[in-house]
This record gives C-alpha cells, structure tokens and sequence, in this order.
C-alpha cells in the first residue's frame, strides 16, 4: 500500500471523486488504483481559495514502479497494536477517564483479572447530576463535570487533538470508532467526538469492559493505599472495604484533590508542576467562521481557532481547549469554589464559540515548593471566582472592554454568556495578580492584530479557568512505575498526560508495562 501527502482537494470534494483526484495528481488512470481512502485531511483557509490539504492510501498494480517514478510517494504500513498474553495476577485500575478506561481494556483484551474503580456515577446517572447543577445549582461532590464515567472529557468538547507522535493514537482512535464515535475522526487533522457522542462511546466501552470480565465499580472512592514497607498491596474504598491486587494504577485525572493529599500523607512521591489559569472568551460563531473560512464558511464546519502570545514580563499567553458552537459550562467539584470550562456536541451549532485565555503560572506564584502548592493555589483562584460571582455558583463575568479598563460591566451587548446556572457581572481583575492580568491583557491585545474577532469590546469572558491541566506531577521509572512498587500513576492526573488521546495512549503504556 502506498501514501500520498500534500494533495490539494476542494472542500466540496465527494468520497467517490477521490481516485480521480489521486490519479490525477500522479498522472496515471483512475482504473490503475484500488481502495483509495483518505488518510489525513486538514483546512487550509490561509487565503481566498479555501481548500483541503490531504494525504490518500491506495494500492495499485505496479506499486515499486510507481514508487521509483513518484517522490511525492512512500510505502504505508498501518499500525496494529501487539497484545501480550495476560497475567495471572490482579489489576486494579483506579479512575475511569481516558487514562483508566484505556488501561483496564488493554488488560482485558490479554487476558488479565482487572477490576476498574469509579468514584463517580456511571454515565446515565451522571448526565442527571450534571444537568440538576446547571439547572439549580445543586453540586454533587463526587458526579460533576469533573468525576464520574468517563472523567472530565466526557463533558468537554470532546478534543481528540494530540502533540504526541506515539502510534499507539491510532489505535485510540481507532477504539473510538469502534464503540460510536464518527467515523471522520480518523482523518481529521483537528478531529473532535463532542460530549453527545463521546457519552455513548463511555457506555459502550464499559460494557465491552464487562463483557470481557472487568469487575466495574461505581461511588468507589479510594480513601487509603495499602502498603507494606514501600510496596503498594490493594486500597481502601470509601473509608470501609479493603481491596487488594498485585498492580494499582491511579488513573485519578487533574481534579482528585483529596486523593492528591491521601497520597500525599501517604509519601508517595510527587512534585508541584506549572500549569496556567485564565478565563473563558465567548464570541459569536458566526465571526469566528467568516474570519476563520471566509466564503467558504457555508460549506464547513464550525471553524476553531488556535492563538499563542509571548508576554513582555516572561509569560506565556494562549488560548485552551476551543470550543466552536459549543457553551461556557460549571465545571466545580468541591463546595464553594467555581471553575469553569467549555463544551461542545459534535454537530457544534450552538450561537458562541468559546476557548480559555490561560497564562503560565508557576512555584513564584504559587508562594510555595510544597507539591501540593499549586493545588492550592487553584482553590485560592476558586474561592475568589466563587466569592466575586455572588456565590450559589453564579460565574463573575465581564464584557473585553471593561476587563482591559478594570471596569466591572452593567450589560450585554451582542454577545450573552452561555454559563449556567447564573452569571454576575465583576471586575476579573479581582481574580489575578497584576502580573498575570498585565499578561492577559497584552495577550488579548495581540490576539486582536491576528484574529478581527478579538477586538470585539463586547465578547464575555467568565471565571476563572483553573484547571487546565494536573497541578502535581507523580514521579515514575522508566516502567512506569512509582518509587512505590507496584504502583502506577497513569494519565493527566499523574502529570504524564494533556488530554483525552495522550491520557488514553498513557493507560495502554501503563498496561504494556505491567504485561512486559
């Protein structure tokens, strides 16, 4: 089989044109090629004449000839992921995010005894506590945005987007497909499931899991490690039943705070790493596309956008997790304290697009070396959201143009913010030192010389955005294995992981280890 990269295809372009457009490219007849698929495509809207950038796989008759003729060409060797054979000894996977849910299947799939635990509620429960918080206010420390099935992705956008190069993405992506996820995004540069979608595929994974005889467990907080000397022997569930197994794996995700300070008490090693914090920007989706797509907005999607800045004072500047037509949603865990994040269903139609503004913040501001420093200074950017929203977990909000003048807003214009339950207008500079402001706002500034939407005066911005990636970092061996044997920190949560793919393909490396 072969690959061709860097073919220009109009955007109007059906599936079944696609011989012709390849053999057209090589000039050679259409009737020479087999199975052509289209392997990878991206938009490139950087003028007028919007188009596809894509590359195909194909086979054809005389391939090492039209390999020698053709540089544009290479050989394509699908990647298959090699499962060991299974392990007598019991596995026990502690989360079920991406990280958890991935772990406990490859161990599934060798063979191997596992047992997954969720301190949440399953998916169809969860969906309820959700929406009661965005409706009334009414938080459930254990099934919010943050815990529950499927972890923090499955009310986000549903960003499949990774940096990592590691093969193992294909297999991830692939696994999607397989329990419902689109099928496009397999070649989609930037490809997405959205939460409709993504919540489906949760269900249908764990019963798969269950299928293969994973024990699932849901409301099954771990409150204690059990040890012996520097050996990891089983964990304690919600202060009461003791569990225990030859491998643990903490597939905690970013937000386990009190996990954190158990395995803290518990001396497991670990560090404060940086991360960022900012706010959420909404604008109208349909600016975001004319900028973005320009005529050819009709005929795609709704476009994203992806900004970087470098500030004056060392920071760096830049937008998280874009939303495109999706909604600014309540995303706390514990009481009194407000976080935000966005969301977006595949179909991405809603009126705003929203994307954090974060700046880089580190043990300066933190004011601490301790390794849970940077935890609390999340929770100190929390209680102030919470405190400056007027509490009940209303958001503090602002309008662009009185947050760069340190104003605090008195209406809408154009654009209404889409966070529930309630919204309060504040001054956000209340949020952030001055030097985290000064950053943002020479951020938003340069954000407007690049994209003419960010110098709308009335976008929304919301606070506060805290958790854009683990505060902590859990120190492991090249086995990925703590200095505590026989214990695994896997995944975002552990520091190893920034997203669903790279936490998915994590937990697939944290169950090759523990089968190798």
């Amino acid at each position: 089989m072969l690959k061709i990269s860097n073919v220009k295809v109009p955007i109007q372009t059906k599936e079944e044109d696609y011989p012709k457009i390849v053999s057209s490219h090589l000039n050679i007849r259409a009737k020479e090629l087999k199975n052509v698929k289209l392997l990878k495509r991206s938009i490139d809207a950087r003028k007028n004449d919007v188009h596809y950038i894509s590359s195909f796989i194909f086979e054809h008759t005389n391939e090492e000839n039209l390999l020698k003729k053709n540089r544009s060409l290479s050989i394509y060797k699908p990647f298959k992921l090699t499962i060991p054979f299974g392990i007598q000894e019991k596995t026990i996977v502690v989360g079920s995010g991406p990280a958890g849910l991935f772990c406990a299947w490859l161990l599934a799939k060798s063979g191997s005894p596992v047992i997954l635990l969720e301190r949440g509620k399953q998916v169809e429960e969860r969906i309820k506590d959700v929406e009661a918080f965005f409706t009334n206010g009414k938080l459930n420390i254990h099934s919010n945005i943050q815990f529950g099935e499927g972890g923090a992705g499955t009310f986000s956008d549903g960003k499949l987007t990774t940096g990592i190069k590691d093969p193992k993405v294909t297999t991830v992506l692939e696994t999607f497909v397989k329990y419902g996820a689109p099928r496009d995004i397999l070649y989609e540069a930037m490809p997405h499931i959205g939460t409709d979608y993504l919540r489906q595929v949760v269900k249908n994974m764990r019963e798969d899991l269950i299928a293969m005889g994973v024990e699932v467990r849901f409301e099954a907080l771990v409150t204690d490690i059990l040890m012996e000397q520097d050996c990891a022997k089983g964990v304690e569930i919600n202060h009461q039943e003791k569990l225990y197994a030859k491998h643990i794996v903490l597939a905690i995700g970013h937000s386990a705070r009190d996990t954190f300070e158990m395995l803290y008490q518990r001396a497991v090693p670990m560090a404060s790493k940086p991360f960022a914090v900012g706010l959420r920007i909404e604008h109208l989706q349909q600016e975001v596309n004319a900028v973005q797509y320009k005529k050819a907005s009709r005929y795609l999607k709704a476009a994203p956008y992806k900004l970087a800045y470098h500030a004056t004072n060392g920071r760096g500047v830049y937008t998280f997790c874009m939303c495109p037509g999706g909604e600014v949603v309540a995303a706390s865990s514990e009481e009194g304290l407000l976080v935000t994040n966005g969301m977006s269903e595949y179909a991405r139609a809603k009126p705003n697009a929203n994307a954090a503004v974060l700046v880089s913040v580190d043990q300066k501001d933190f004011g601490s070396e301790h390794p849970l420093a940077g935890m609390y200074y999340q929770r100190e950017l929390e209680k102030k959201a919470f405190e400056l929203g007027g509490g009940h977990y209303q958001a503090p909000i602002s309008l662009l143009k009185d947050y760069m003048e340190n104003a605090t807003s008195i209406a809408f214009g154009h654009i209404t913010a889409s966070y529930r339950p309630n919204v309060k207008f504040a001054n956000l500079n209340a949020l952030f030192s001055d030097e985290i402001n000064q950053a943002m706002k020479e951020g938003l500034l340069a954000f407007g010389k690049k994209l003419s939407f960010f110098q709308d005066d009335q976008a929304v911005l919301t606070g506060v955005e805290s958790r854009s990636s683990s505060p902590v970092r859990f120190v492991r061996d090249e086995k990925c294995m703590s200095p505590i044997l026989n214990l695994y920190p896997c995944g975002e949560g552990a520091g190893q992981a920034g997203g669903i793919v790279s936490a998915a393909v994590d937990g697939l490396k944290v169950a090759l280890a523990i089968l190798q």
